[in-house]
């Protein structure tokens, strides 16, 4: 359990900030996580890792020479956001180009790639690329559907080695597919691990059981089995992952390996080394030379109590770059020269707040008002749900969609309130509220609240009072908005359930001459029934797609909160019309 903390929802930021005071001798603070406190020869090309809170020393730790240039460092188990990313992104370009790299979640992908158009359209060479090892996630035959665990560390290394040796990014991109391409890992766990301020875990193991390839984010095993010995427990690691390996390698005999036995939080080392004693020794028994193990807490998950293997195949190239120095604050490895000190950056704790706002006309900063009571309604019926959404998502999910909901939507009224004090227009008031929900919950909904809002803002815009119909078109590009960038369809079990029909009925009682209160309410019937719908569906994306058949009969989250969030601006609009 994690018993230091003040409020729950300032964790990840005082986590940062202490870490910063703590290795300023590697990292300075930027917005939105850190980059390296010494100077980057000019056109390199710069890595940037990143991924939610609770899993240190990923990704802040990984920040120094030799591994990452910077790290975006997103809430408690949740993505950073694309604007977070952008921000370091841009302080750690040495001239050289960007490759983003993150764990394959959903929440990462949205987000990194968000970031990696707005570097682009910045005039900065970007590429991106997610490290998915973990084999208990997904089949063979869907290893782009897998999720990234402590395999990040061997492939951010390889790209950050080649980036250290000058070679331009396209080449750099080919190590990090090199090296993904080799790289399984394999997890179990013991006891599920609780948030900051959580009474429960995210999810539990009955005594004298373990669960079988867990996710980081506290997702429950895909199975269990009777608690093991350390020698049983070695074996089922080294048994599971030799079943599988890269294409071009026909057996293990004579193969080399970079080894990592991964410590999730709460297994000591001592307990670590019992175990790799016979991990080393099962290998051997099949031929593979270890090179370079390590045996510690590279990613962890608070505390839970579990332990994860990564193999990563090795040919010339790839030991070359395993092998390679690095000094960062969290993992070090031969010696490097006397740094050169970053002259020029200075240290900037936040994303930078807009201070103006665009010109509005007097109809549009009345129907500001009207938004603005929108945003509080939802923040008020999110915080009042959100134990109820953590518990619906705990099913078969991490069980954090109640916590990024209320981080979320709380950030988007502040903001949305801060900008209509300035005199914002409706388009203007949604758009910052947008981006507020995006920075502080992160992860999958942040992304596609930040879209539904900014598409939402896009449609008022600032200058006329928008009417019925214009409120239902820029619903109804949001329903596309959210199609488009997170690839769910109707069916999938997602909140897209929920907001198609939505915004399908909206458009029509709208087209029918109905004012948009009624069209609204009639819209909200439509979301709630959907939503109850959910309930019969298995799910085939996102986090809970492992463990489809246990969400049978239980609603999805996001649709559920969608559902509500509908309801619940109906009342603003009765109270506003």
């Amino acid at each position: 359990m994690t018993r230091l903390y003040n409020d729950p929802a300032a964790f990840a930021d005082e986590a940062l900030e202490g870490f910063t005071a703590a290795h300023r001798r590697w990292v300075r603070p930027v917005g939105g996580g850190v980059v390296r406190s010494t100077a980057t020869p000019a056109g390199q090309v710069a890595v940037v890792i990143g991924g939610g809170s609770g899993h240190y020393p990923a990704f802040s730790g990984l920040v120094g020479r030799g591994l990452a240039h910077g790290a975006a460092v997103g809430n408690v188990f949740a993505s950073p956001s694309a604007r977070q990313i952008h921000s370091v992104a841009t302080a750690a370009h040495g001239g050289g180009g960007v490759l983003l790299m993150y764990g394959n979640y959903a929440g990462d992908v949205l987000h990194f790639g968000q970031a990696a158009e707005r570097l682009a359209a910045d005039g900065i060479e970007t590429r991106t690329f997610a490290v998915a090892d973990d084999i208990s996630s997904a089949g063979p035959d869907e290893r782009a559907k897998r999720r990234g665990i402590a395999g990040d560390l061997p492939v951010f290394k390889a790209a950050a080695a080649a980036a250290e040796q000058g070679l331009p990014l396209e080449e750099v991109l080919r190590v990090a597919e090199r090296a993904g391409a080799r790289t399984r890992s394999f997890g179990i766990a013991f006891s599920g691990c609780t948030l900051p301020g959580a009474d429960h875990p995210l999810f539990t193991v009955p005594e004298a059981r373990m669960a079988v390839g867990l996710g980081i984010h506290g997702e429950p095993g895909i199975g269990e089995e009777a608690l093991p010995t350390a020698d049983e427990a070695a074996l089922l690691l080294v048994e599971t992952l030799l079943k599988e390996l890269p294409e071009d390698v026909a057996a293990p005999a004579g193969q080399r390996a970079a080894v990592i036995l991964n410590g999730l939080g709460s297994v000591k080392y001592e307990e670590l080394f019992v175990v790799y004693r016979r991990v080393a020794a099962l290998l051997g028994e099949a031929g593979v030379e270890i090179v370079d193990p390590e045996v510690g807490e590279l990613v962890t998950s608070f505390d839970m109590a579990g332990i994860s293997l990564t193999l990563t195949w090795l040919d010339d190239r790839l030991e070359e770059l395993w092998r390679a120095p690095a000094d960062t604050p969290a993992y070090r490895k031969g010696a490097l020269d006397t740094p050169e000190p970053d002259r020029d950056g200075a240290p900037v704790t936040a994303l930078a707040q807009d201070t103006a706002v665009p010109a509005a006309s007097a109809a549009s900063r009345e129907a500001a008002v009207t938004v603005l009571a929108a945003l509080e309604a939802v923040a008020r019926v999110v915080d009042a749900h959100a134990d109820e959404l953590g518990r619906i998502d705990a099913v078969a999910g991490d069980g954090d969609h109640g916590i990024g909901m209320r981080r979320g939507s709380g950030a988007a009224h502040r903001a949305a309130a801060d900008a209509h004090r300035l005199g914002a227009g409706a388009g203007t008031v949604l758009t910052r509220a947008a981006d507020a929900w995006a920075d502080k919950a992160g992860g999958t909904s942040g992304a596609l609240w930040g879209s539904i809002l900014r598409a939402l803002g896009t449609a008022l815009g600032d200058r006329d009072a928008p009417d019925a119909a214009r409120v239902a078109e820029g619903v109804t590009a949001a329903s596309a908005a959210v199609r488009g960038l997170g690839g769910a369809e109707v069916g999938d079990k997602t909140m897209v359930d929920v907001l198609v029909p939505f915004a399908d009925a909206l458009a029509a009682g709208t087209a029918g001459g109905l004012a948009l209160t009624e069209a609204w309410d009639r819209a909200a019937t439509t979301a709630t029934e959907a939503a109850a719908g959910t309930a019969d569906l298995l799910p085939r994306r996102g986090r809970a797609r492992p463990h489809a058949e246990k969400s049978l009969g239980t609603p999805d989250a996001g649709a559920h909160s969608l559902a509500l969030i509908t309801r619940a601006v109906h009342g603003a609009l009765l109270d506003h019309h």
